[in-house]
């Protein structure tokens, strides 16, 4: 299995699970060992990707911008574009500018996904149940992508990924170990820094830079 036929597969799951006017969105940036998996919860109409007629990448947070936040704060992102994603409406979004900013994400070494698939039209909770009928192809997303690291954000995104009851505020900087087809993979579980969890983006940012300097190994330039 390749990253396109599971495409193909997240595109079927979207018409049991997801809503059906709009189309799957999937992932994008390094996927080749990257440094950092970042793994979010599902995507919503907000998107501008997940419209049917939309004719590019269909990546994670095209269209939005509080996520570019943090990873500006991060210095995983640069902030020219940053700036260029500030300064744009949903509806002003291409294809070509999509692309401009999913390179961006690849020349810095990690790849952003979603636990689910399924695209909503608003934020609306997701029981774990249907996070659970992604869990194997994730599994197979990561096997293929083979990141570094892998950086879960909330509660129930850690939960369902590793398998037991997480809250981030008690595990923060805890290492935890997910075995896929045999191969160990680090993973951190961060707070959520999106809507409700907005409050909590410092310490997302903090955790973000912790795993570049003490697992990663890289050098950290504090904004």
């Amino acid at each position: 299995m390749d990253l396109e036929i599971l495409k193909n597969e997240y595109e079927k799951m979207q018409k049991i699970y997801g809503d059906k006017t709009l189309k799957s969105i999937n992932f994008g940036g390094c996927d080749t060992n990257p440094d950092i998996c970042f793994v979010f919860m599902n995507p919503t109409s907000k998107n501008v990707a997940s419209d049917p007629f939309w004719d590019g990448i269909r990546a994670p947070w095209i269209g939005t911008k509080n996520i570019w936040d943090l990873f500006v704060a991060t210095n995983l992102f640069d902030i020219d574009i940053y700036n260029e994603i500030k300064s744009k409406k949903a509806n002003e979004w291409d294809k070509e500018f999509a692309e401009k900013v999913y390179n961006e994400v690849k020349k810095n070494k990690i790849f952003i996904t979603n636990l689910g698939k399924c695209t909503q039209i608003d934020a609306r909770p997701i029981q774990n149940s249907v996070y659970e009928k992604y869990l194997s192809l994730l599994e197979k997303e990561i096997e293929i992508v083979n990141p570094k690291v892998i950086i879960l954000f909330g509660n129930q995104v850690s939960t369902v990924f590793l398998k037991e009851k997480i809250s981030v505020s008690q595990c923060r900087k805890k290492e935890f170990i997910k075995i896929i087809n045999g191969k160990e993979y680090k993973c951190y579980s961060i707070f959520y820094p999106i809507g409700n969890g907005r409050f909590n983006i410092d310490k997302s940012i903090e955790d973000i830079l912790w795993v570049k300097e003490k697992i990663l190994k890289k050098k950290v330039v504090k904004c």
